[in-house]
């Protein structure tokens, strides 16, 4: 590091340690309804959100005996489009499936 700038390591460190913040993240949530077979939410679980055979029957029991159930943690855009594609496929299947997303 030259001399000429003293000062410019500490404002560059300063400056990155600023950029560091973690993206707000978000929880999606599955809903229970009477419609919509456990078998379907399983698929759902599988396939959208990568969870094994165990995690998604988990996940679906959890569902259909509470009323709600955390799918996973995401960025605010990876969240917006799991949400979507749950919808997409919940109706081009003729289920009413809910899925939302919230702040953690």
């Amino acid at each position: 590091m030259s001399e000429r700038h003293p000062g410019y390591r500490e404002d560059i460190e300063s400056h990155v340690e600023e950029k560091l913040d973690e993206p707000p993240m978000y929880k999606v949530l599955l809903h229970n309804d009477d419609y919509t077979t456990m078998e379907f939410v399983v698929e759902i679980l599988q396939q959208v959100f990568r969870k094994s055979p165990t995690e998604a029957t988990h996940i679906m029991l959890l569902v259909h005996k509470t009323g709600t159930g955390v799918c996973g943690v995401y960025t605010v855009e990876v969240a917006e489009t799991k949400v979507e594609l749950v919808h997409h496929l919940a109706r081009k299947n003729g289920f009413p499936l809910q899925c939302s997303m919230e702040e953690t």
